[in-house]
């Protein structure tokens, strides 16, 4: 299948990784950049052993002109994404951290 993994601005890669290099944990760090890049061989994850850690996002997540149709979770983390299928393409938008604002 393999999709291409991307950022639909500089300024959202930015983003991202500096929420990435905030997180003091070096296990979480590894295991989401891990799990975001293998978005691109499947854009819709399932544990087998834990059940699901992908989820569509119902409403979706308005970012700018994007919206993010989807998320993973990686322990208290949740990277929000979209996926063209047409083009092969799965477009992460932001990780942000779990919180009651997390889907604002």
């Amino acid at each position: 299948m393999n999709f291409s993994v991307i950022f639909p601005s500089a300024s959202l890669e930015k983003r991202f990784a500096k929420e990435l290099r905030s997180i003091s944990d070096k296990n979480i760090r590894q295991r989401i950049a891990e799990a975001t890049i293998s978005l691109a061989d499947n854009p819709f994850p399932f544990r087998e052993s834990k059940g699901s850690y992908f989820k569509k996002l119902k409403p979706p997540i308005e970012f700018y002109e994007h919206a993010a149709q989807y998320r993973i979770r990686i322990s208290d983390y949740r990277v929000l994404y979209d996926v063209d299928i047409i083009n092969k393409k799965v477009i992460i938008l932001a990780l942000r951290k779990r919180s009651e604002n997390t889907y604002r």
